[in-house]
């Protein structure tokens, strides 16, 4: 027969708070601000044809204060052939406004923003010690965030895991 304990006595310890587990979690560096995607077929005649005279008169006409602060993918949504100079011509128009400014794809301006804030990061902090790259986030992190942290993480790190503390999955140990 079991001793009765008394519940209220017994204290909830948090092993994992008291460990030398070190969490990384990528959503704490989730660059805030709106992501915008600008099409510029509607600068082309018929959207598939860039006449230079009337595409240069349409960008200077263009409201640009309204990307102020803004992350922008610069696109075009139609087939047309578009010279590398015409993005570069509405990227010296963005540039006094917005915030960070990626031609391509909109989820492209997470992957590029994570490379530059990651690249910075001083990760000597990690040096021998476990680390648990946090899986589960609320924000976008795009995938590429996780395998450029694991690669940032490896020359420091005693061992990186994925996922949550409870239930990780171990991806990489120190020889």
């Amino acid at each position: 027969m079991k001793p009765e304990t008394n519940l209220e006595e017994q204290e909830i310890i948090n092993r994992v708070a008291g460990s030398v587990l070190q969490v990384f979690d990528l959503e704490d560096y989730y660059p805030e601000g709106e992501r915008v995607a600008l099409d510029i077929s509607g600068w082309l005649w018929e959207g598939f044809v860039l006449r230079e005279k009337e595409f240069r008169e349409a960008l200077k006409n263009h409201d640009w204060q309204q990307y102020n602060g803004k992350f922008i993918a610069l696109h075009c949504s139609t087939d047309a052939i578009v010279p590398a100079w015409a993005y570069m011509l509405v990227t010296v128009y963005l540039q006094p406004f917005a915030k960070k400014i990626v031609q391509g794809k909109a989820e492209n301006i997470n992957v590029l923003v994570y490379q530059e804030i990651l690249d910075g990061l001083d990760y000597t902090e990690y040096t021998g010690k476990p680390v648990i790259i946090k899986g589960c986030s609320r924000k976008p992190v795009p995938q590429e965030a996780y395998v450029l942290a694991a690669q940032k993480l490896m020359p420091y790190a005693k061992s990186i895991m994925f996922g949550e503390a409870c239930s990780s999955v171990p991806l990489y140990k120190k020889k």
